[in-house]
Order: structure tokens, then C-alpha cells, then sequence
């Protein structure tokens, strides 16, 4: 008997793909499932530092935005754990990063639609059927390979994430035996060879790079402290977090940002780099504040914050030091710098879809940098022949703008996608949500029409 097919198919289960799963819950007609091939929800565990806060409020969890009444709420969390009383006292609006992924591991545990183990290895679309193909292998608790699987369904959701930038220089040197060169989404398990090393260099003027460099200076001795904090950016400089320049994070926003053309839109985005890639205030205050109270001896610390530095090259000197060569970028001045270990606070990228949807390029639509067209309902824009969809998220930042990795838009993305998939509101859109009109058209700040048609949520009797 050939098994029915899915309604929707999601691929990665991180905090995005985990909203959808939320809010998708009580759609009782939606027949959907989720892979992921990790053994259990993670979220960046190598930074889960003991003070780093989500830069998000409480608010912005994976589906209050969308639905208040929600039983997936962090509040509902809370209520569940007997905290909501301390929680209150608390006056708390920014949570910390290991409660935000409690939270997320709750609400994972509470959802029968996600299949962890499950690594996904091609989408393909059968005409014939008019479904999707998806090829999966099942892993055992070790990771290796356990079982094949296929299932079909007339829609697919990309959540896969992204993944640590390395710079090219450095890439040699990241698994090279005897030398301490990590990314800092692997800080927490390495933290102790970098307290006992001599010397370390943090690369990267963002947030993690301010976070991880806190956290060194805090625990290495007064005097000897021994830290580089370097980055290519002109400044350390502060997040942009007045309540105007939040409106930049709201559906407003994507929609006006979606509607420009390309070429506005790969210019306006680099000129944002301060709306998502700076560093939060509190961190910048709290490391002065470090620097400061050391000197209260006399002296200084002995630390070196270079902005606007790039590395140029690197590569071993001896047997485990490493030698980083440097550029000025307004200067133009070069420089060598030998440490014992180095931090890479480089970011993240989105992973490529190439591979996965290699058999879904021929109906692929491709905007005139090669990059995927992705619709205003977050779906990529395929050949009219496929009648199903697939939609992305955190995967299109060059359609929708610099909301499009923030936590703040997680629950609204998500309630757009089901809405397009089902065909009707199941999630109120609101009509405003910004007080800045980002354009002069009369559309600014108004909900787009809905586009396309309802999936069959009820598969027919024939099982096709």
C-alpha cells in the first residue's frame, strides 16, 4: 500500500523550522513532519556563556508574535517549570541564551512531528505525481547510517541554517594537528586549553567576538592577561537599538525591502551592517568596565583592540604557535603577530542548497547573481510546472533583508508560510507594525494579497 503523502515536509529543525513546527501543531488538517540529523535540538552550544543574553526580547519567541495563546510560549514555559512567579520578580525582558535554548529544547520535546536522526540527502520533484520527493537516512545514536528512507509530499520547508566562516587564510590551519585555532561556535569545549595557553587572538569585531574576548579577560590574571582582540570592521562598534531603528526588524520592512530591486537591495544591505553584525552596548560597557578596573593599580592591562584589521595570511611557526599576518585597512600598514591560539568570531553563512536541491535546479528560478528567487511568501520561485512549494527560512537575506536571521521575525515568517500553504488566514496578519513608512507607495506597511492556492490537506482515497 503506498504510503499518503505529507502535506509538508520540513528539512533542519533549528529555532526557525522549530516555530513552524509549533504553530503548524494545532492545524489539525496539516499533515506534516521535520528532519533534522542531529540526535536532539542544539542551538550554538560552544556560546551558551552564563551572562550572554538573546538580543531579542522574551516576546520574540517562537510563536507569541503569531499567536499570544499559544501553549508554546515561553511564558507557558516558564509556568511549566514553576518560574513564572520568579520570572515576574525578575523584571527581566532580555533572557539568557541557555534559557532561550531550555526553552527551545521544552518545546522540541513536546513535538510529536519531529524526527531527529534523519539526515536529508536530496528534494526531487516527480511530475508524474505532482509531489515531492524527499531521500532521507536514518542515523543510529552514533551517527552512522541505520536506514534508507523516501518520503513524498506537496510541499517542502528549508530550515537548514547556516554554518561557521572560516576565512580562507585561516581554513589550512582549523584542523591542522597541534595548533589551537577554533571557531568560536566550538569556545565553551576548547575554553580551558585557551585559559592555559600564553597567548590567544580573537578575530572578529561582532558580537560572539566581544563575548568570547569578555570571557577570557575575566579569567586570565590581572597583568598578564596576554589578548589581541582583532577584526576587519572600522570600530567596535554598538548595535543599533533605538526603538526607530528596531523597526527595521518588522514585517514592514520586509516587504518594502523584498519589493526593491536587486541591485538597491545588494547595496542597501552591506550599508546595514550596524543593524545586525555590531556589537550589543551592554557587552562593549561591560568589557570597558574590565579594562578599567584593571587599572586601578597602575598600569594598563596587557591587551591590544585593533579595529579595521584583516589577516592576510597565516600559518605555523614551530611546532604549535601560529603567525597571523596583518593588514591595516585604512592604513594600509602590515604587520606580523605571533600567538599561541586564535578565536574565530567570523560568523556564520547560510549552508548551500546546491547540493540538496540539486535535483530541483531545472526549475529553478535564479536572480542575476546566481542566488535562488525567493517570492514575498518566502518561497522559492520554481518553474510553473511544480504545483508544489517550496519555501526557505534564514536562507534569504538578499530577498528580504537583514530580519530575515533575527529571532524578532521567527513566529510571523513562520505564520506567512503556513498561511500561503493552507490557503487562508489561519494566522492573523497584522496590518501595521512599524510607525516608520519605508517608502513613499501608498502599499508601505500593508499586507501584500494572498497568493496561490489551499493544498489538499485530506489526502484522497487512492493514497496518490
Amino acid at each position: 500500500m503506498t504510503t499518503p503523502p505529507r502535506d509538508l515536509v520540513g528539512i533542519g529543525i533549528g529555532p526557525f523550522n522549530l516555530s513552524l513546527a509549533a504553530l503548524a501543531h494545532p492545524l489539525t488538517g496539516l499533515d506534516a513532519v521535520f528532519y533534522d540529523q542531529r540526535s536532539e535540538f542544539t542551538w550554538h552550544p560552544g556560546l551558551l556563556l552564563d551572562d550572554a543574553t538573546v538580543q531579542v526580547p522574551f516576546l520574540a519567541d517562537l510563536v507569541t508574535l503569531a499567536d499570544p495563546t499559544s501553549p508554546f510560549s515561553f511564558l507557558n514555559h516558564l509556568r511549566d517549570r514553576e518560574r513564572l512567579y520568579p520570572f515576574y520578580f525578575a523584571e527581566t525582558f532580555h533572557i539568557r541564551r541557555t534559557e532561550y535554548d531550555a526553552y527551545c529544547r521544552w518545546v522540541a520535546g513536546r513535538l510529536p512531528a519531529l524526527r531527529f536522526g534523519h539526515q536529508v540527502d536530496a528534494v526531487r520533484w516527480n511530475a508524474g505525481r505532482e509531489l515531492f520527493e524527499v531521500d532521507f537516512t536514518q542515523l543510529d545514536a552514533d551517527g552512522e547510517a541505520e536506514a534508507l528512507g523516501r518520503a513524498h509530499t506537496r510541499n517542502v520547508v528549508l530550515g537548514v541554517g547556516t554554518e561557521p566562516h572560516v576565512p580562507g587564510p585561516l581554513k589550512p590551519l582549523v584542523d591542522a594537528p597541534g595548533v589551537l585555532v577554533i571557531h568560536s561556535d566550538d569556545y565553551l569545549a576548547h575554553r580551558e586549553a585557551l585559559l592555559a595557553a600564553g597567548h590567544v587572538t580573537v578575530v572578529g569585531t561582532g558580537q560572539s567576538g566581544a563575548e568570547v574576548f569578555q570571557d577570557l579577560l575575566r579569567r586570565r590574571p590581572a597583568g598578564r592577561e596576554r589578548l589581541h582582540w582583532i577584526g576587519r570592521t572600522e570600530a567596535f562598534a554598538p548595535m543599533e537599538y533605538s526603538k526607530l531603528g528596531l523597526e527595521h526588524f518588522t514585517p514592514d520592512h520586509t516587504r518594502y525591502f523584498h519589493a526593491l530591486p536587486e541591485e538597491v537591495r545588494d547595496r542597501l544591505l552591506p550599508a546595514q551592517w550596524q543593524l545586525h553584525k555590531a556589537i550589543d552596548a551592554g557587552t562593549i560597557a561591560a568589557i570597558h568596565d574590565e579594562l578599567y578596573r584593571r587599572t586601578l593599580d597602575g598600569g594598563w592591562p596587557d591587551t591590544v583592540l585593533t579595529p579595521g584589521v584583516r589577516v592576510r595570511t597565516a600559518g605555523r611557526l614551530g611546532t604549535a604557535q601560529i603567525e597571523l599576518h596583518l593588514e591595516h585597512v585604512q592604513q594600509g600598514t602590515r604587520s606580523r603577530l605571533t600567538t599561541d591560539a586564535v578565536v574565530l568570531a567570523t560568523g556564520h553563512r547560510p549552508r548551500t542548497l546546491e547540493r540538496l536541491l540539486a535535483g530541483l535546479d531545472p526549475y529553478l528560478r535564479r536572480d542575476g547573481s546566481g542566488r535562488p528567487c525567493v517570492d514575498e511568501s518566502f518561497r522559492l520561485v520554481l518553474d510553473p510546472s511544480v504545483t508544489g512549494a517550496v519555501h526557505v527560512q534564514n536562507a534569504e537575506i538578499h530577498t528580504h533583508g537583514v530580519g530575515a536571521p533575527d529571532l524578532g521575525l521567527a513566529a510571523w515568517r513562520s505564520a506567512v508560510i503556513l498561511n500561503s500553504l493552507t490557503g487562508s488566514e489561519v494566522y492573523p496578519m497584522p496590518a501595521r507594525t512599524a510607525f516608520t513608512t519605508f517608502g513613499l507607495s501608498p502599499e508601505s506597511g500593508q499586507v501584500p494579497p494572498a497568493r496561490g492556492e489551499a493544498v489538499r490537506l485530506t489526502p484522497p482515497a487512492d493514497g496518490t
